[in-house]
């Protein structure tokens, strides 16, 4: 049988598939909507069906269609009966909706039901013709009404496109002001409209007239020195002009240098300018808000700990605190100055400064003693009064801080309480009992006895004094620690005696500036403000700065730069004034400024952990010259021993002395090539030893250290039972079996000790050698991380000679 394909009667008919097949219901033709293809006999029902088609004027109208040939056929609209004057738009929107009749032969009839009036786009209708009409000659009546048909329609149509016109323009306004384009990037646009260039004529514009300020107008202050950027900028001149007018004078400077007011003011007057000098002051610059006694709130004491070495600060401190801090410090002497913010209980806490009991650290220890409310004097009940037992309450004396005696080691034998007590009354401090000021304690730091009545008595003598501080100003205090911190850069402990210090403010002690990043407490935890008698770290600093220095915070930027170039200006104006130019380090100008001097010298080059531990040193040693022989530290920095450490001192035949701080691999093998000698210490008796029976030539011969090799540690393994093992990676030398061991972190000696295991695999090795793996274990010692350093090294006895 033969078919027919859907799509060809969909052309056939100009229908679309959904007319097509409600048609087919329409005839009960059993069509698929899914099929493709139909019979003959079914598309001869539907050739017969759709055969006659009617058509309203109104379809063909709203189609654009006033005459339309199909299939050859023409379909033209029927002769209206009335004439062409009484036609009226509202006759014909009726006329429209009556199936329209030729006088011909030809039946058009209705099939698809008319458009509405408002749409503007109506699909062509579709036509079907059964005969053609035939043509006759039109009368006049007829010619008039039909033009006047055709006037009416063209005249609604246009109307119609005019307020479809008008609709769409007002839908477009609407979504204009609804949508911004700004919110997208350029990437994001589909449509970019371009802008019309719009043509100038260049003879109606003007160039820019330059106008002379008046007399009054033309001064401008000046306060010290200036960067020649900002003289441009008051000037109201470009920069290079002004330096143009320097370069004149003779002077050689960039916009990011300054000129003194002298050279300000000549440069001034050849741009008619004159120069106002202001005096301007350090306080004026400060702008610190008067504090008002109603912005004054309780705050926490601060309290130092002072006393001989070894007679239990730490161990007093750790009992209070309930951690172990004595354990980390190297031959039980405290080297840094320690803060912590200890929680009482019932909202009470006391921040503590552990200063260090060595006379060496005395400078440190007056530091402490300035920055503190109360200080604790410990004294062992067994050796009772010491030299730095004495220089302490000297300290404190000197500050007019009030002093708590704790008399501690109370439970070991021989502790003889009351001799302490007369020791010290012959020192002006008489015990209370006694009729005296002074407040005395009992306490043993080991068996934690007596512990909670010293914390009474400190909280008791803390309200006598009555502290107080405002945290609604901004913050200032002191430094208490400072060094170069890895992946942190410059760091520095401070202790907040007035205001809020919050994280970002902008910090400044000395020359040293930068915005806050980080605050951190004395456990490590990152904090987010830090009100008063809190003691906590700081990074975001551009430099290290001097321990002891006072820091101020600043919310506006500006003016802490200028405060910064006030400070900078006047230290150069002071050494202008004593006539030395300022010191620079570098290795020609120190090697042959040293060369100068026929007094015998010991160059020496200091290296530490700490800013703090820097400056003890360095003090300690330059106090043991001699007439003789005169101990000269030419450099001195917080970090690891470095390239440019070993080149200095082989320049200046220096020594290097490295305190709780390890030399890198590099520098180890320059200065090995150069015979530089490396001195390495981590208690400071026998840095100082060593240096007193040097200058007398009465070293004894010492052991010296050979470092074998070195190992990185990947991963650390917990094994019960065993403890940790750190899974390493020989980078350098070689790791034997009998070699003791030093474990580094960020250059810093953690421990030292003694290899307890060596193994490759799962079998024991003697040695392994670089570029092998291997699993380290460390005697007595499981606090090991990754990335830590394992240096291998053997103990051999030498000749003490130094140089």
């Amino acid at each position: 049988m033969k078919k027919v394909k859907i799509s060809d009667l969909l052309i056939e008919f100009t229908l679309t598939a959904e007319e097509f097949f409600k048609k087919c219901g329409e005839l009960k033709l059993k069509v698929s909507s899914r099929a493709k293809m139909v019979t003959e006999e079914e598309a001869q029902v539907l050739r017969n069906a759709l055969k006659n088609k009617v058509v309203s004027l109104t379809e063909v109208r709203k189609g654009d269609i006033v005459e339309k040939r199909v299939q050859s056929s023409v379909i033209r609209r029927r002769k209206a009966p009335t004439p062409a004057s009484s036609v009226s738009k509202e006759e014909l929107k009726a006329e429209s909706t009556v199936e329209p009749t030729v006088e011909t032969k030809a039946e058009v009839k209705k099939e698809v039901p008319s458009v509405p009036a408002s749409s503007t786009k109506s699909r062509v209708p579709k036509i079907n013709v059964v005969a053609e009409a035939p043509k006759e000659a039109e009368t006049a009546e007829s010619k008039a009404v039909k033009a006047e048909k055709e006037r009416i329609a063209k005249a609604l149509l246009n109307e119609e496109e005019e307020l479809a016109r008008k609709r769409r323009k007002a839908f477009i306004q609407k979504r204009t002001e609804e949508f911004d384009i700004h919110g997208f990037n350029r990437a994001e646009r589909i449509y970019q409209p371009k802008k019309k260039k719009v043509a100038v004529d260049k003879s109606k514009m003007q160039s820019t007239q330059l106008t002379t300020p008046k007399a009054s107008k033309r001064i401008i202050k000046i306060s010290g020195n200036i960067l020649v950027s900002d003289l441009a900028d008051q000037l109201k001149v470009k920069g290079s002009e002004v330096i143009k007018k320097l370069m004149a004078m003779g002077s050689m400077v960039t916009l990011n240098q300054s000129i003194d007011v002298d050279t300000a003011t000549l440069v001034s007057r050849e741009f008619e300018y004159e120069v106002l000098n202001e005096t301007i002051s350090e306080k004026e610059l400060l702008k610190r808000e008067e504090i008002k006694s109603t912005d004054l709130k309780p705050r926490p004491p601060v309290v130092t700990i002072m006393g001989h070495v070894d007679h239990g600060k730490t161990t007093l401190l750790d009992a209070i605190r309930k951690s172990d801090v004595a354990l980390g410090e190297a031959g039980g002497i405290t080297q840094h100055i320690g803060a912590y913010m200890v929680d009482i209980g019932n909202g009470r806490s006391i921040t503590f400064i552990d200063t260090p009991g060595h006379e060496a650290f005395s400078a440190m220890r007056a530091r402490g003693a300035k920055t503190t409310d109360i200080v604790i004097l410990v004294v062992a009940a067994d050796d009772g009064v010491m030299p730095q037992t004495k220089e302490a309450i000297a300290h404190a004396k000197e500050a007019g801080v009030p002093i708590i005696v704790a008399v501690n080691k109370i439970d070991k034998p021989g502790a003889q309480p009351e001799r302490v007590k007369k020791q010290l009354s012959d020192l002006d401090l008489m015990p209370e009992d006694w009729g005296g000021k002074t407040i005395y304690a009992l306490v043993s730091a080991k068996g934690k006895t007596g512990i909670k009545e010293l914390l009474e008595l400190i909280l008791l003598q803390a309200d006598v004094l009555e502290l107080q501080a405002s945290p609604s100003h901004l913050a200032e205090g002191v430094i208490l620690e400072a060094k170069m911190a890895k992946g942190l850069g410059p760091v520095a402990t401070v202790l907040i005696q007035q205001g809020t210090l919050v994280k970002g403010d902008i910090l400044i002690s000395g020359t040293t500036t930068g915005k806050v990043r980080l605050l951190l407490d004395d456990r490590g935890k990152q904090l987010k403000a830090a009100t008063p008698s809190f003691a906590v770290e700081v990074s975001g600093l551009d430099s290290v700065p001097q321990v002891g220095d006072p820091f101020f915070c600043f919310k506006n930027e500006e003016d802490s730069k200028r405060l910064v170039q006030f400070r900078i200006d006047q230290k150069r104006q002071a050494i202008e004034k004593e006539g030395t130019p300022p010191e620079k380090i570098t290795l020609e100008g120190l090697y042959e400024k040293m060369q100068e001097g026929e007094v015998k010298e010991l160059k020496l080059i200091v290296k530490a952990d700490v800013q703090g531990s820097v400056e003890v040193i360095r003090q300690s040693l330059e106090k043991l010259s001699t007439p003789q022989v005169k101990m000269n530290v030419i450099f001195s920095m917080t970090g690891a021993i470095s390239e440019s450490d070993v080149n200095l001192a082989s320049a200046s035949n220096a020594i290097i002395i490295g305190f709780n701080i390890r030399p890198d691999i590099k520098a180890q093998e320059l200065a090995k090539s150069q015979k530089v000698d490396i001195r390495l210490y981590s208690i400071i008796y026998d840095l100082l030893e060593d240096m007193k029976k040097s200058m007398v030539g009465q070293l004894e011969p010492t052991f010296k250290e050979s470092v074998l090799g070195r190992a990185e540690v990947r991963n650390v393994f917990k094994i019960s039972k065993v403890g940790a093992i750190a899974g390493c990676n020989v980078v350098s030398g070689k790791i034997t079996r009998t070699a003791k061991a030093r474990l580094l972190r960020d250059s810093v000696v953690i421990y030292t000790g003694k290899i307890s295991s060596l193994k490759r695999f799962k079998d024991d090795a003697k040695e392994v050698l670089e570029g092998y793996e291997c699993g380290i274990g460390l005697e007595n010692y499981n606090d090991v991380k990754e990335n830590d350093v394992i240096e291998a090294f053997m103990v051999e006895e030498i000749a003490g000679v130094l140089s």
